[in-house]
């Protein structure tokens, strides 16, 4: 196989990103040959806007007109883990847009599916690309910054007006978007908070906010403590209605410190480890000495491209895939564990229980209200140029 053939299963916002990268070959060794959706505007724009490129009302039709080799699952949320299913099914490489899914549960099938099928699963984990966390990830990796003691991640920078909400009456839903800031927006940050650290938590107790300063049913301000296997704690704090926001990661070693914030790494590293620093001490009010170190730039993230072009590589080189879809499940555990500590105000313990989210989540969807605007057919892809 010289080219790889890509379908798009949902051209919304984020499948029209995908076509216009692959239509536009910045991307080696791939082609777009196909999309569907099962909104007849949304195909009308397809037609227009793409052109030469096969249009079907469903993924099934798309696959099995023999012009695909590989989709790009880009439906709502619950849709994820149902399509790539049947994607796998019919010997397609898939690669799913963010979240997995909504509940793990459901995207621990997709994952078992994807083993039986032996094709390329990934996911749109774009933010993996970033070579700021990948530089974060291959510090903590290499032992610099020492055994992980605390991680705190303010990201209240993902404003969403009411107007946003308004635009679409699945959305900031649990029956159609199944959550909110955690679901949506931050299954991104959710992810690196555990690849970077290589650690999941062991255990969550979380506060959500539903509805908070907005018209929608979902939370919108969470307030999460993790506790991890070592005895390390973390922090996560993320809200869609402060302005301005605020994006800064900090991650505390037995080394010294690691910031992020507005695209720049602080390392605070510690001339010797904090546990011999205070070993040997004798001094009162002594402290380890600290070396403010400036990372420098390690270029831009490739983003969306850069994850098409490492999934088409993956496929036709067999190269190292940078963001496994099987993966997509620890994040959105994260998710689901913060939902359910809210849900049932307490502490929940990881690995987490399934199926006790899932009945959770069911209550919610059972009395989940869709709000009245105009229909999704009638929705244009919208500009996502300011955000991830």
């Amino acid at each position: 196989m010289s080219k790889l053939r890509y379908g798009i299963i949902g051209v919304g916002n984020m499948g029209t990103g995908h076509a216009k990268i692959l239509m536009s070959g910045a991307i080696n060794g791939a082609e777009l040959t196909a999309v569907c959706d099962g909104f007849e505007g949304k195909r009308e724009w397809a037609r227009e806007h793409l052109k030469d490129i096969a249009v079907f009302e469903d993924s099934a039709s798309m696959i099995d007109s023999g012009l695909v080799d590989a989709v790009i699952v880009a439906t709502p949320h619950y849709d994820h883990p149902s399509e790539a299913i049947q994607a796998f099914g019919k010997g397609m490489h898939v690669l799913i847009e963010k979240p997995a899914g909504v509940y793990a549960k459901q995207v621990r099938l997709m994952n078992e599916a994807a083993a039986a099928s032996d094709k390329k699963f990934g996911i749109v984990y774009n933010q993996r690309t970033n070579p700021l966390y990948q530089k974060l990830r291959e510090l903590i990796a290499s032992g610099e910054l020492g055994e992980i003691r605390r991680t705190n991640w303010i990201i209240t920078n993902w404003y969403r007006s009411q107007v946003y909400y308004d635009s679409g009456s699945w959305r900031a839903t649990w029956s159609g978007e199944g959550g909110g800031v955690l679901i949506n927006q931050c299954p991104h940050q959710l992810d690196l908070w555990q690849w970077t650290i290589g650690m999941m938590p062991v255990r969550i107790r979380a506060f959500c906010q539903f509805g908070k300063h907005r018209n929608i049913e979902v939370e919108n301000d969470v307030t999460a403590y993790a506790e991890y296997a070592n005895g390390a704690t973390g922090v996560f704090i993320t809200a869609t209605s402060e302005a301005p926001g605020t994006n800064r990661l900090e991650v505390s070693g037995d080394r010294g410190k690691i910031v992020i914030e507005d695209g720049h790494m602080t390392f605070w590293r510690l001339r010797e480890s904090e546990s011999a620093f205070n070993e040997r001490n004798k001094a009162p009010f002594g402290t380890p000495e600290c070396w403010k170190i400036d990372i420098p730039s390690q270029g831009k993230n490739p983003e969306h491209a850069g994850i098409l072009q490492n999934f088409t590589d993956a496929v036709l080189k067999g190269v190292p895939l940078v963001a496994p879809g099987e993966e997509g499940i620890d994040g959105l555990t994260i998710s689901n564990a913060m939902h359910l500590s809210t849900w049932l105000d307490g502490w929940v313990d990881l690995p987490l229980d399934e199926e006790l989210h899932e009945a959770e989540l069911n209550k919610r969807i059972a009395e989940s209200t869709l709000r009245k605007n105009k229909p999704e057919a009638a929705s244009m892809p919208a500009d996502l140029s300011g955000t991830f």
